[in-house]
């Protein structure tokens, strides 16, 4: 409930009218199937004009995009509804959810990776947020089913990008939440002991815990300019970690992102260049700190205007935002170095 109301309040916070843009969004309600051969099924492709196009004002008069890499973009949750009006899957082509989608996690994170590439970002029959929650057998099966659905569809939609759209470049992949429960998998099956290995640039798996020994090959970058590896945080308030995450059993990689090691000194806020919080077209510099502490990232409370409202010691949704200008050097600075290489 905490995380709902977080949700809702940066939502608002961040001024983001979705509800007004729903009228742009073409109807298709009768067709639940994604064909990703049409552009409607992409929240963000380099075909069409989408959020993820979108660069901070202050960072417009110095915006040079790129496009010799590919960035595969995988959404968190945005079907949070704990009524399910669903079912434990969202309808592919519900247009509040898709307008939602696009004008929150594609316009305030894939926009993020917008300059190093060209950014392709699915629509997919995401799983309900209420399916990480299972409450007895009956929600469990539900809810495996509704991942396993979601997965297929990230899982064509690649398999379509790899067909149609990539030749051979290098690729970054980026996901949150819910994305990063897809992405982990994406590695595994394309990229993990396989040819594709030598494409990626890095993967940035973020907000959830992706562990040191997931993989056969792919290991964490403990450099900031480390190609062929894996970024991952999940971000608290100082001094709190979860009890459930105290109780896992596993090493999590844990990258801090704004010195891009593993080690255990705090990166203090002066080194952040700046987050995208309340609004697209404002960055926030020094918004926030970094340390990893265990299996998580600890920050003392971000500094932004209003923040006396922020209340929640879990910063989930705010993983990517509040690093988003380090975020957005990072991936700059590993492309480079992977053509360097």
């Amino acid at each position: 409930m905490i995380f709902l109301l977080t949700l809702m309040i940066l939502a608002i916070a961040c001024g983001v009218p979705y509800k007004g843009m729903e009228k742009n969004y073409e109807q298709r309600d009768h067709i639940n199937t994604p064909d990703y051969s049409d552009l409607h099924y992409w929240a963000a492709h380099p075909f069409k004009k989408d959020p993820a196009d979108s660069v901070p004002k202050p960072l417009l008069s110095t915006f040079q995009p790129d496009s010799s890499v590919d960035v595969f973009f995988i959404h968190p949750t945005t079907y949070t509804d704990d009524q399910l009006p669903f079912g434990y899957s969202a309808p592919i082509n519900n247009i509040e959810l898709n307008t939602k989608t696009d004008y929150t996690t594609i316009l305030f994170q894939a926009s993020i990776f917008n300059e190093v590439g060209r950014v392709f970002a699915p629509r997919y029959r995401q799983a309900n947020l209420q399916a990480y929650f299972p409450k007895n057998a009956t929600d469990s099966s539900a809810a495996i089913a509704a991942f396993e659905l979601a997965y297929a569809d990230v899982k064509t939609a690649f398999e379509y990008f790899l067909k149609h759209y990539h030749a051979g470049k290098p690729i970054v992949i980026a996901a949150h939440s819910q994305g990063t429960t897809h992405g982990k998998r994406l590695l595994k099956e394309y990229f993990d002991n396989q040819v594709l290995k030598n494409k990626l640039v890095a993967a940035y798996l973020i907000g959830l815990p992706v562990t040191e020994n997931e993989y056969i090959q792919l290991k964490a970058c403990t450099s900031p300019n480390q190609t062929g590896c894996i970024i991952s945080w999940r971000t608290y308030r100082d001094g709190y970690t979860p009890p459930l995450i105290l109780q896992e059993k596993f090493k999590a990689i844990v990258t801090n992102p704004l010195t891009w090691t593993n080690d255990l000194t705090m990166a203090e806020r002066k080194i952040n260049k700046g987050g995208v919080l309340l609004k697209f077209n404002k960055i926030v510099p020094a918004v926030a700190a970094a340390k990893v502490e265990g299996n998580v990232l600890w920050t003392p409370k971000p500094k932004f205007f209003g923040n006396i409202f922020y209340t929640t010691n879990n910063y989930h949704v705010a993983d990517l935002n509040l690093y988003y200008l380090n975020i957005r050097e990072n991936v700059a600075n590993r492309v480079k170095n992977y053509f360097n290489k």
